[in-house]
């Protein structure tokens, strides 16, 4: 039988699906709708009623979507991203050379490509908003899916279905190892892991894939990994740990190259190591079926040519 959702479901019940499924929790959708849980808990009976099923089971945690529950909340995701992204797009085309996009990026690609297309971008919208988020693939990808990206910069995750995505080659990252001028192995010629292992190092957090290719290289050259290890995200305190101890710290080679450039002038310099270092290539990553406004094509072209470019 035909129970008519085109008819009966509005937009406002579709964003409290959508965001239920998202954070588990009825009293965070009330709150991003602006109403109260009585109010929301009220929405989803009504919608449950509608459809002669219910969409979510309550349990300690929170609230889980049913099997239908999952198709529904699938596609009330989309339209939700859809519709904003359609509101976003007028916008942009009423302004002619503004409107705004959203983006995220591993470091060093967004070092490498995507500042240099931005900073094209901007000689033809200059009134453009543009949001560069830099972080580990794992949160970029699932801003991807939430949203809050039109696409990334960076390697899928292998929980990840690839089919989901549209992936497009980009770039096999190369590691640079860097300590500060006047290091005891400052200007040596053919530097080992092996001579590295006694110094401290400055790295991110297990699990990152510039971490695991160093201690993989460790491995490989059967030197004893560093035990003198302070995991830091941030590029900052990176900086600072460098430049006052002899720490050692890995790093894209578009950043490091950026930091020792006379326009940032850090005073660092990186090390003549004999073993060659490589992350795992990232990608170029869209939503199948998610459709860029035309700033986000915009740049996205851009990056592409700078990834081709170099």
């Amino acid at each position: 039988m035909d129970i008519g959702l085109s008819k009966h479901l509005k937009l406002t019940q579709l964003r409290l699906i959508a965001i239920i499924a998202e954070y588990g929790q009825l009293s965070i959708a009330a709150d991003e709708l602006a109403i109260t849980q009585p109010a929301a808990s009220r929405m989803l009976s009504e919608i449950e009623s509608v459809l002669g099923t219910k969409l979510f089971t309550r349990h300690a945690k929170g609230m889980e979507p049913t099997l239908v529950g999952q198709a529904i909340c699938r596609r009330a995701h989309n339209l939700v991203v859809e519709l904003r992204d359609l509101s976003r797009e007028v916008e942009e085309l009423k302004q002619g050379n503004g409107g705004s996009t959203a983006i995220g990026a591993v470091t060093g690609a967004a070092v490498g490509f995507v500042i240099p297309a931005i900073q094209q971008l901007r000689a033809i919208a200059p009134r453009a908003e543009i949001d560069i988020n830099v972080d580990t693939s794992e949160v970029l990808v699932r801003d991807l899916i939430a949203g809050n990206n039109d696409f990334v910069v960076s390697r899928l995750p292998s929980h990840y279905n690839s089919a989901d995505f549209e992936i497009l080659p980009a770039r096999t990252e190369t590691v640079k190892l860097v300590v500060r001028q006047g290091h005891p192995l400052d200007g040596a010629e053919h530097v080992t892991l092996r001579d590295l292992s006694k110094f401290e190092w400055v790295m991110q957090s297990h699990r990152a894939p510039i971490r695991e290719a160093v201690e993989e290289a460790f491995v490989s050259e059967k030197a004893q990994i560093p035990s003198a290890i302070t995991n830091s995200t941030s590029l900052l305190a990176l900086i600072s740990i460098l430049v006052s101890s002899n720490s050692v710290a890995p790093l894209a080679s578009e950043v490091a190259d950026l930091l020792m450039s006379e326009a940032v002038g850090t005073k660092l310099v990186t090390l003549k190591i004999q073993r060659r270092i490589e992350l795992s290539p990232y990608f170029l990553l869209k939503l199948r079926g998610r459709h860029l406004s035309p700033l986000a094509h915009q740049l996205e072209r851009l990056i592409q040519v700078e990834l081709a470019r170099r």
